[in-house]
């Protein structure tokens, strides 16, 4: 059954489809688990941790680390062509790949697709959390006018995910370094009352399925992890 499990299809372990697949359908059957996690951090008033430091850093982070690495990959791109180097390996094929893997997943796919059209309210825009606008499950579409399903910051800390598979040395150790950040930028929208616990979730498999795909497309090869 583990070997089963740990079977590749579409670059992408078994294990991750049935996850994302049986995760799916307990937030739709059951999706109170998503007031239920979001509860501890609303006091009756607001969600009290947000504007905290922590919850400002990650916010703000994104943006910021992901600009910077997508700047310096283009940049060592132009130098090696140039210069005719092959520093880090960044050719032409990796720079499709980082388009790729930061424009479809937390671009077309979370943020033109999910969020600006399903209409699913924040965590802090519901009746049971102070708001005016009405609680709707996951994967549902909402007419609430809402933007929680699901999370841009979160696909998009995530998106590191694409940058980890390209190194060569110590990848499980990049890639655990990516994952944590993604949870900590999630954990930072959850803490806010910005989405809810399964928009976290859906964005973090739309993300790892997307990229791992366009890592076999591109290089012609499985990404190992």
């Amino acid at each position: 059954m583990i070997k089963l499990l740990n079977k590749n299809y579409f670059n992408v372990k078994l294990y991750i489809w049935v996850s994302f697949l049986v995760l799916s359908i307990i937030f739709v059957l059951f999706p109170q688990i998503d007031i239920t996690i979001s509860a501890p951090f609303y006091n009756g008033e607001n969600f009290y941790l947000k504007g905290s430091l922590y919850e400002r850093f990650f916010y703000n982070s994104v943006k910021v680390l992901l600009t910077a690495f997508t700047l310096a990959s283009l940049g060592i791109y132009l130098y090696n062509r140039i210069k005719h180097k092959h520093i880090l390996n960044i050719d032409t094929k990796v720079i499709i790949y980082i388009v790729l893997v930061l424009s479809i997943a937390p671009g077309l796919i979370v943020n033109a697709t999910l969020k600006d059209h399903w209409g699913r309210a924040r965590p802090a825009q519901i009746t049971q959390f102070g708001g005016d606008k009405e609680f709707t499950p996951a994967f549902i579409l909402s007419n609430q006018n809402g933007h929680s399903f699901s999370s841009g910051h979160t696909a998009a800390a995530f998106s590191f995910v694409g940058f980890a598979l390209l190194v060569t040395r110590r990848r499980k150790f990049w890639m655990s370094l990516a994952i944590a950040y993604g949870i900590l930028v999630s954990f930072a929208r959850l803490i806010a009352g910005g989405h809810f616990f399964s928009d976290i979730v859906t964005s973090f498999f739309i993300v790892w399925i997307v990229t791992h795909l366009l890592y076999k497309l591109i290089f012609k090869k499985d990404s190992t992890i």
